[in-house]
């Protein structure tokens, strides 16, 4: 399919919300208008504990947990990856359990994650899978390894372990010919597992991108470092890149701690960094597979064009564009209607342990200016529009 035969209508609702009844559009309505309220959200995890130990698990599954997750076990996830392939997007299952650092937890989310990946193997509709390094290796440790710190003894070990999951998931992955997103995190871990995803890479991308590393451009020096390694790597080279979801935790440590804030001085300068991100891959896609993380429609737009420039046809492997599920449909759904290849993250895990991913994406899109404005409004627009087919009918 040419773009110049398929322009994309961000503003299309009826597209961009034909996988949803009535019913759904109104209960997300609901839930998005909850999020206008700040105290909701404070109280939101403690309530939210609160209704599951009281026997209401339902209450939160069938609400948010709904809205922005998949399942509560890759199993469970089927229906929610099969619908999203019958309008040609794709799942990255995201195993969203988060705070468990024992050495037997950071087995079993390993465990986890290679389950992702065999789900994908062979599965057109799940194009990536995806971990965290803090799902497997100690948030503490990655730390001590990003400050290059002495490590004890028994901490070398420890590394040794957290680097051999790390291994074994990647490893699997190029086993399996599955892409993988090592998920970007705080600016003080990110050294560590910068490092880590860069052995990962030369080592698994000899014929193509498996192994993709997340620039987070939100920070003022990660254009840089993306421009630095295109420069020295021989081999081929996936990016997924977002702007970034740790803003009010990062100017918090910096300020507390004495250094200089990594976050860029303005929004301005996180979208002008972003889009020069997608321009110096493209000028490099030869040599590299990107995946665009964002719900910004002008991002996405600007990649369109570049792709238009670069001649290159929406469905062009090396090119992707991905939202969050539950989020920014009109992007999503209008992209792929177009031929462009999509992908959603589909969060997912048992509903009390996914509490904090929940409460944190709750959070953030409420933050973001004009986020919780914009699905509010595109939602209304399309339940208006469907009354008024429904009186012409």
């Amino acid at each position: 399919m040419n773009m110049q035969n398929s322009p994309v209508e961000f503003s299309n609702t009826e597209v961009a919300f034909a996988h949803m009844s009535n019913g759904g559009l109104s209960k997300a309505r609901l839930l998005f208008n909850s999020f206008n309220f700040p105290g909701l959200l404070t109280l939101g995890p403690p309530m939210a504990n609160m209704a599951i130990a009281l026997g209401f698990k339902n209450l939160i599954k069938n609400t948010i947990f709904e809205q922005f997750c998949g399942g509560e076990n890759v199993d469970t996830c089927r229906k929610t990856i099969d619908r999203l392939a019958a309008s040609r997007i794709g799942t990255i299952l995201d195993y969203s359990v988060e705070g468990e650092e024992s050495e037997a937890n950071f087995d079993a989310t390993c465990a986890e994650i290679i389950r992702t990946i065999d789900a994908a193997a062979g599965n057109n509709h799940i194009p990536f899978s995806v971990f965290k390094t803090t799902g497997i290796i100690r948030f503490a440790l990655l730390e001590k390894m990003s400050s290059h710190e002495a490590l004890s003894d028994s901490e070398k070990e420890e590394w040794s372990r957290g680097v051999d999951r790390f291994n074994k998931i990647c490893s699997h992955a190029e086993e399996k010919q599955v892409r993988i997103f090592v998920d970007a995190e705080e600016s003080w871990i990110q050294d560590a597992i910068d490092r880590l995803a860069e052995e990962a890479a030369k080592r698994h991308n000899t014929r193509k991108a498996i192994v993709f590393n997340t620039i987070q451009l939100y920070r003022h020096d990660r254009l840089e470092y993306l421009k630095t390694q295109i420069v020295y790597a021989t081999w081929f080279l996936g990016f997924k890149l977002v702007r970034g979801a740790y803003m009010e935790k990062e100017r918090k440590r910096a300020n507390d701690v004495g250094y200089i804030d990594p976050i860029q001085p303005t929004k301005v300068a996180s979208d002008h960094d972003y889009n020069e991100a997608l321009k110096h891959c493209m000028h490099h896609i030869d040599k590299i597979s990107i995946c665009a993380g964002t719900h910004n429609e002008n991002s996405s737009r600007y990649l369109m064009e570049l792709m238009q420039e670069k001649q290159l046809q929406p469905a062009d492997e090396r090119v992707w564009f991905s939202q969050l599920l539950g989020m920014s449909d009109h992007i999503s759904y209008n992209l792929s209607h177009a031929g462009y290849n999509v992908c959603k993250y589909v969060p997912y895990g048992p509903v009390k342990a996914v509490i904090p991913y929940l409460t944190r994406r709750a959070r953030e899109n409420s933050s973001v200016a004009g986020q919780m404005g914009r699905e509010l409004s595109l939602i209304e627009q399309e339940i208006k529009r469907r009354k008024q087919v429904g009186a012409r009918g």
